[in-house]
């Protein structure tokens, strides 16, 4: 990863919180977002069909969020990309993207 860089956080249950933010120019924003779907093809993929909240029993979720922003009078497309997941999930997502 390039882009994002995942800071992590332990919630209820062993569950863990990943979080990446990446503030990019408007050229820079395709790369960013081919990074959140590489992320996301690799959930998909490695927990076929097991992506919903974790209080439904599933193993892992996800939300992204895109805003637009000025910063010293330049624009930034400011990207948040924060996953939820199982001990298992956590485990697997750290050895694939060498989250620390």
């Amino acid at each position: 990863m390039y882009y994002l860089d995942f800071d992590t956080s332990e919630v209820e249950h062993g569950c863990a919180s990943l979080e990446a933010m990446a503030s990019v120019p408007p050229a820079k924003v395709p790369a960013v977002q081919a990074e959140i779907q590489q992320v996301l093809d690799w959930a998909h993929t490695a927990f076929p069909g097991l992506q919903a909240p974790l209080d439904e029993g599933r193993e892992w979720d996800f939300l992204v969020q895109q805003q637009a922003e000025q910063v010293a009078g330049q624009t930034r497309q400011t990207f948040t990309l924060s996953l939820t997941g199982t001990p298992q999930f956590c485990k697997e997502f750290r050895g694939r993207f060498l989250v620390g």
